[in-house]
């Protein structure tokens, strides 16, 4: 271990009394400094780590602020047939990530009687047919248009698997 041992004369003065005219002269002392270089490299390393995390972090809280993406799974955890979260509201143009996790094969399916005018229920939707058959797998939609929207999964609609999603 290295050990690095400075010796430094620094003047202090004195102030004991604000009203004083004469002066005083400065107090003189001598301080010592001993170093230890391994502490000091292990404190660069943890400030290294703790900077890391930081940007890490920071960098995070802006893509997910960028990203506005919501998730949401096609299944709930213990095999249920349903959308989890299954009413939610999104901003107009958040992006909307339906996500296979379990009971599958799932798809999503916007009901063409239930969304906003003017919105093609096709043009969001996945074809019947087509189906998610793994976990994990997605579907992503953009919805620009504000309103109610519903939608369900076609194998699984009979099935209560019916869902809502809110645009402001």
């Amino acid at each position: 271990m290295a050990t690095v041992t400075s010796s430094t004369a620094v003047s202090i003065p004195s102030f004991t009394g604000l009203k004083s005219t004469v002066p005083k002269k400065p107090t003189t002392a001598k301080v010592t400094t001993t170093i230890s270089a391994a502490p000091r490299m292990s404190i660069k390393a943890s400030m290294k780590n703790v900077g890391a995390a930081v940007i890490a972090t920071a960098a995070a809280g802006i893509l997910v602020g960028n990203a506005m993406a919501a998730e949401i799974l096609l299944g709930s955890d213990d095999g249920g047939l349903a959308f989890v979260p299954n009413d939610f509201t999104v901003a107009s143009g958040e992006e909307i990530v339906f996500k296979n996790n379990a009971g599958f094969p799932h798809n999503v399916v916007f009901d063409e009687d239930e969304i906003p005018s003017g919105v093609d229920a096709a043009g969001i939707s996945m074809n019947e047919e087509d189906l998610l058959n793994a976990a994990g797998e997605t579907y992503k939609v953009t919805l620009t248009e504000k309103g109610t929207y519903s939608f369900y999964c076609a194998p699984h609609q009979g099935a209560g698997m019916v869902g809502k999603v809110t645009v402001n």
